[in-house]
């Protein structure tokens, strides 16, 4: 194919992508527009209903008020001429005081052990009626009988009285009624008159939105269906295709609230309705229903007094359709003329263009071949004329760069001998890996340690990470990919006999010139020596600890055994037991088993096991345990937490043993009283407690020794649990400092890192 051709074929095709993304954007952008209006229109309509339900709302509000007024008007008339007690009642006067009140029925409830039930009542289907299972209806008639005023927000609250809101009648489910309950202390029942008859049905059923929704259809023929949800009951086991309910029947618990679900999808639509109720926004689905397709937009309705529900408005997809199709015929027809006329002006322009190009492409040809002489005739000053020139003045050069590349090659062939002398010759371990975790270089050292070499690497993939240590390497090398700088780690690294060598590793990634990560080169240092040093220097520390806390507990000791040997003499000579002598001798035994015990948590080793916990919920705990204790000195607890979480690696127990620790000793600061402040928040990698108190504080010569064994200002202390706590807190890597101005009380405050992922279970000692 000649140059010519392929020019023309090229602005044509170039036009061709050109139409053809401006129809796309073209029709993209009317779909879109048509679509968001669409949406609009169906938010408008759902919005529409939402106001003539709420309008509804308050109309039955007052009807119902008026209702209840009068329902327990009646119900106090019904007490005047009935027994107190429930047992000198019986049917047939009930039966005449309805005639008498003008209700449809009168029902007596009373209490049994574990429940409530209909003892007598002018209507026969009332009698033996369970109200347990009746939700705010039985909490209201528990209140009733507790003499309480009525706390459930549904109905209509009075002294002595609740009224219930429209509702299907349990024993009668066709009709809806409106029920009173009464009771005065002096009764052993409560008197419930209630209404009963179409009027108060046709009255609900008008007040729904039905004709709304009517009206709505014929001004829109693109609109399908209008349903109002309830997504309490929606999508129940006992819930209908078309939404009817046998179980959830009632007004203020059937799925279907007003109008029609023939377009319904229960499983689709349920997802719709929790994610438009979780985001307090409109929800659009693209579907298809009974063999059309669709748009469906879930409209979440909050208003005040009602519980917040969901309006689906379902719209037909072939009005959108329709306008994008007249669109896009308009747009073809348009774009069909202008490729004709492009692609008779291309191929001339590609005969005038495309003359210099020959011959600037036979010469390239030659230069390919190393014939750099007969340079290109000039004649014109335009861009293939300066591309011309240029192609000559790269001729005249590459003679030149092609001699200085011979030299740089030499040149760099020494550079890598001696790099390789260099890195051969280094006592650490270096490795290098590919992106797919194989080893393609490898130096001397690393040979000596791990047993691997880079010919060894390329027939078997070493595997030198162990399994507990994965997914911290993992995480190593992706924050590596991210551009972090990541200083030496010290772990675990597998030999080729299968041991475990303890190494100090170093990772750092190569880029190309894009900056796209090629390898990882790991320096490894073995530490087996450093570290069994280092141990042996922790031994000997905690030795001497544990040397100069031996001294205080024997001073600490030494005390209650002199009572106690002095009690034992005294009785010895008298032939008694005193009772007094015995609690003293026991109280002191008890003082001994504490020292010993904090001792013993001091200095014993234990195994622990870090998890990851959030520390709001530890400090609840501990506020929740000390509670009581707070309330006898009559103190509070203020708390004041960070609303993210605050996770922290540790262990519960410990962390838990330093709060009650600190918050006990703000007990004991404040005998008259006062409020323990507890305060969290998370700065940047840390999580930050802050625990003050209203107390006596403590005297500035005193801060300096807190935290020594046995100092204490306490009668009882051993000053040891002060020092438990600080040893706690800095083997979860964290501080502790302590603020005090005597006279002012005192501030702790704790400082732990947060956690950033689950790492390996942890060992202190």
């Amino acid at each position: 194919m000649s140059i010519k051709t392929k020019l023309s074929a090229i602005i044509f095709g170039s036009v061709l992508l050109i139409l053809a993304l401006n129809l796309t954007l073209n029709l993209y952008t009317a779909r879109n527009n048509l679509r968001s209006e669409s949406e609009n229109n169906m938010k408008m309509t759902a919005m529409q209903i939402a106001v003539s339900v709420e309008q509804s709302s308050y109309s039955s509000n007052y009807v119902q008020q008026q209702m209840a007024q009068n329902l327990r008007l009646a119900a106090i008339l019904a007490a005047e001429e009935l027994d107190p007690d429930i047992k000198n009642v019986n049917n047939n006067q009930l039966k005449s005081l309805v005639k008498k009140l003008g209700v449809s029925n009168i029902s007596l409830l009373v209490k049994t052990e574990d429940d409530i039930v209909v003892a007598k009542s002018s209507d026969p289907a009332e009698l033996g009626l369970s109200t347990r299972g009746m939700d705010y209806w039985y909490v209201a008639l528990l209140e009733l009988f507790a003499g309480q005023r009525v706390s459930v927000k549904q109905g209509q609250t009075l002294e002595n009285f609740w009224s219930g809101p429209f509702e299907f009648s349990t024993s009668t489910p066709k009709y809806i009624e409106k029920w009173g309950y009464y009771r005065d202390p002096s009764r052993n029942y409560i008197i419930d008159p209630y209404i009963r008859s179409t009027a108060v049905s046709d009255y609900v059923r008008i007040m729904e939105p039905e004709e709304l929704i009517k009206r709505s259809k014929e001004v829109n023929s693109g609109l399908l269906e209008i349903t109002g949800i309830n997504p309490k009951s929606f999508a129940s086991e006992s819930m209908q295709p078309d939404g009817s309910d046998s179980v959830n029947y009632k007004l203020q618990n059937r799925p279907i609230q007003y109008g029609t679900y023939i377009y319904g999808n229960v499983e689709e639509d349920r997802v719709a309705i929790m994610t438009a109720l979780s985001k307090d926004a409109p929800v659009t689905l693209d579907t298809e229903a009974l063999g059309k397709r669709v748009l469906k937009s879930f409209i979440p309705i909050s208003q005040p007094g009602i519980d917040d529900y969901v309006i689906c408005v379902v719209m037909d997809y072939s009005v959108i359709s329709s306008v994008i199709k007249k669109e896009l015929v308009n747009n073809i027809t348009t774009s069909v003329l202008l490729l004709v006329i492009f692609f008779i002006c291309s191929y001339a322009l590609a005969g005038v263009v495309t003359r210099p190009i020959q011959h600037i492409l036979r010469k390239v040809s030659d230069v390919a071949v190393g014939k750099f002489e007969s340079p290109l005739d000039v004649d014109s000053r335009d861009e293939l004329g300066q591309l011309a020139s240029r192609i000559n003045a790269m001729t005249s050069h590459l003679l030149q760069h092609t001699n200085q590349l011979g030299k740089t090659l030499e040149e760099n062939r020494a550079v890598k001998e001696h790099l390789e002398s260099v890195i051969n010759g280094t006592s650490d371990a270096i490795h290098t890996v590919d992106m797919e975790g194989r080893i393609t270089s490898t130096n001397r050292a690393f040979e000596e340690l791990y047993g691997w070499n880079a010919a060894d690497a390329r027939i078997k993939m070493p595997y030198l990470v162990p399994a507990t240590a994965q997914k911290q390497e993992e995480a190593r090398l992706q924050e590596l990919k991210n551009g972090a700088v990541l200083p030496p780690i010290e772990t675990f690294r597998l030999k080729r006999d299968g041991s475990i060598v303890e190494v100090s590793v170093s990772t750092s990634i190569i880029r190309d010139e894009d900056g796209r990560p090629q390898s990882f080169v790991h320096v490894s240092r073995d530490m087996t020596e450093r570290n069994r040093i280092e141990e042996l220097l922790r031994r000997s520390e905690k030795l001497t600890t544990v040397g100069q806390l031996a001294a205080g507990v024997a001073h600490e000791i030494r005390n209650p055994l002199t009572t106690l040997r002095g009690f034992l003499q005294l009785q010895k000579e008298k032939g008694l037991l005193i009772p007094l002598h015995i609690d003293l001798m026991l109280s002191e035994l008890e003082r001994i088993n504490m020292i010993v015990s904090e001792f013993l948590i001091l200095a014993k080793p234990q195994a622990v096991h870090f998890q990851e916990k959030d520390v709001r919920y530890i400090l609840n705990d501990v506020i929740s345990l000390l509670g009581s204790q707070a309330h006898l000195f009559g103190i509070e607890f203020e708390s004041q937490f960070s609303e993210q979480p605050a996770m922290v690696h540790c262990e519960e127990n410990q962390l838990k043993q330093v709060f009650i620790n600190i918050v006990k000793n703000a007990i004991e600061a404040m005998p008259e009283g006062g409020t323990i402040t507890v305060k969290q928040q998370t700065k940047e990698n840390s999580v930050i407690i802050v625990l003050s108190d209203e107390g006596e504080g403590i005297p500035e010569d005193m801060l300096p020794k807190l935290g020594e064994p046995f100092f204490t200002n306490k009668e009882t202390g051993t000053g040891l649990g002060l020092m438990v706590s600080q040893r706690i807190i800095q083997a979860h890597k964290g501080s502790m400092e302590i603020r005090s101005e005597y006279g002012s009380g005192a501030e702790i405050t704790i400082i732990l890192p947060a956690a950033r992922e689950p790492g390996p279970q942890s060992r202190i000692d």
